[in-house]
């Protein structure tokens, strides 16, 4: 999920993936785009989380609501996010992605297909959206700058015009004619394709009862996916984004994820929050420059100067990792939508290397690494089967504007099961880049962001970085319980 684009490959290969999907067209209600504040929930749970009935008195227009909360869940690649889409609502669960802009829904409850997906077949979290069982879900038409949007890739209007549009319509931004089908791939070889899709999304007050719906809220619904069998809610910077369509890309957003091992704890959840109260009273925190991206100005970038390994003197990162060629590849892209972090090679080499020469009190469990595929797994000890505080070295980064970062522990080595015969195994979570010189030069992954306040400061262009408890600030913040 790093990167998100459409190309002329792609939309053959639109063809090539049957869809067979049925709208029910209402009118909706006129969009508004209210710009307060939005607190959503970051939650570990793998319950399934009841929708709040609401008294028409407790649903509120977007200018008489401030802050909001949703409860999100941590699965093993990713964290996921309820919308409840439609009227009446329909709860589906889709990864947060700050890697891409385009929201989508899986559709349909028998067409919906999932090539290459048989890891998922049995999930139940991929629950599909119905648009006929929605009385306000329409398509969306070629008069949208979204439906534009979508099919950027090449003449915007091409499409648009073989569906019927004429010049002037077009022109006018007056062409009611259904949008388009569209594909959309991801950069890591995910493909789908669906169908622009309007519909009432609603999101929680942070008081209970407080509900606050968002007319005409635009996303796709997909019929046909390639490896992708879960939705995307995507938070870049794009007009069809989440934070776009709220209104908030003048203001920003902040996360705090929630610990690995919390995945199964039901009753806990950690806050996502959206507006002036995630870029306020922040005067703490580290502030590190985003990078304008000619090649993807909508994600998020940051320059990464060095790393320290425990104790040693800096070791420097190629200036990739925090700077652009003249066709706009490199940078470090922050992305929620990639689970471990990648770097580079042969940086990412060096970096095993170091470590290497670094831990030399645990035996090397190589049978793992070729099991699971990752580069540095130890065999550390673990007294009555229980896990006690290792010696592996801390790790450092160390972005532009004099930020540094120390991982918390258990963001970097990791257990790939539970203990046994006294003994366990850790892996390195970091893994290296496959895409050559094409596209960012590295990315920071949500594993590693786990425990640490990641605050995105879109008004003044920073991203700001703070270790912190996050299962203990949500305790503090009253989320140690179920939200509704």
């Amino acid at each position: 999920m790093a990167k998100a684009y459409s190309n002329i490959a792609t939309i053959i290969l639109l063809f090539l993936l049957s869809m067979s999907l049925r709208f029910h067209q209402t009118l909706a209600t006129q969009k508004n785009n209210g710009k307060h504040s939005l607190v959503l929930g970051l939650t570990n749970s793998r319950a399934s989380l009841p929708i709040p009935s609401a008294s028409k008195s407790s649903i509120k227009k977007p200018s008489e609501t401030l802050d909001m909360m949703e409860p999100l869940r941590e699965v093993r690649d990713g964290y996921l996010i309820s919308l409840n889409i439609g009227t009446p609502t329909q709860v589906i669960q889709v990864y947060m992605d700050t890697g891409s802009d385009l929201t989508w829904v899986p559709c349909g409850n028998l067409s919906f297909d999932c090539m290459d997906c048989d890891d998922y077949r049995s999930n139940k979290l991929m629950s599909n959206f119905s648009p006929s069982r929605s009385s306000s879900s329409s398509r969306d038409t070629c008069a949208s700058s979204f439906c534009l949007n979508i099919h950027s890739s090449d003449n915007p209007f091409d499409p648009c015009t073989m569906s019927g549009c004429s010049l002037s319509t077009l022109l006018k931004s007056t062409c009611s004619r259904p949008c388009p089908s569209f594909a959309y791939t991801y950069g890591e070889g995910g493909l789908v394709t669906g169908i622009l899709t309007r519909d009432t999304l609603k999101v929680h007050g942070s008081s209970p009862g407080i509900i606050r719906e968002i007319p005409k809220f635009c996303f796709g619904c997909v019929g046909s996916t390639y490896r992708e069998p879960i939705g995307i809610a995507g938070f870049g910077r794009g007009s069809l984004s989440v934070p776009s369509q709220l209104g908030f890309l003048q203001k920003g957003f902040s996360h705090c994820f929630l610990a690995f091992k919390y995945a199964n704890d039901p009753n806990i959840s950690s806050p996502l929050v959206i507006g002036d109260v995630a870029i306020s009273s922040k005067d703490n925190l580290q502030f590190t420059p985003m990078l304008k991206s000619p090649m993807y100005p909508n994600y998020y970038y940051i320059g990464l100067e060095a790393i320290t390994i425990g104790n040693s003197s800096l070791t420097e990162v190629p200036l990739s990792l925090r700077e652009f060629d003249s066709q706009g590849n490199g940078g470090l892209l922050v992305d929620s939508g990639t689970t471990y972090t990648h770097f580079p090679e042969p940086f990412y080499s060096q970096l095993l290397s170091i470590l290497q020469s670094t831990i030399t009190y645990y035996p090397r469990a190589k049978e793992v690494e070729e099991r699971t595929g990752f580069d540095l797994c130890y065999r550390v000890p673990c007294p009555n089967n229980t896990f006690a505080d290792d010696l592996f070295p801390s790790i450092t980064f160390h972005f532009l504007n004099n930020v540094s970062l120390v991982l918390p522990q258990g963001n970097h080595f990791y257990a790939m099961s539970a203990p046994s015969n006294s003994s366990a195994v850790k892996c390195l979570l970091f893994q290296s880049m496959d895409d050559g010189d094409y596209g960012p030069s590295g990315v920071f992954g949500s594993f590693q962001q786990q425990n640490v306040e990641v605050v995105y400061d879109l008004e003044k262009e920073r991203i700001g970085f703070q270790p912190m408890d996050c299962a203990s600030t949500a305790s503090a913040q009253g989320l140690h319980k179920k939200l509704f």
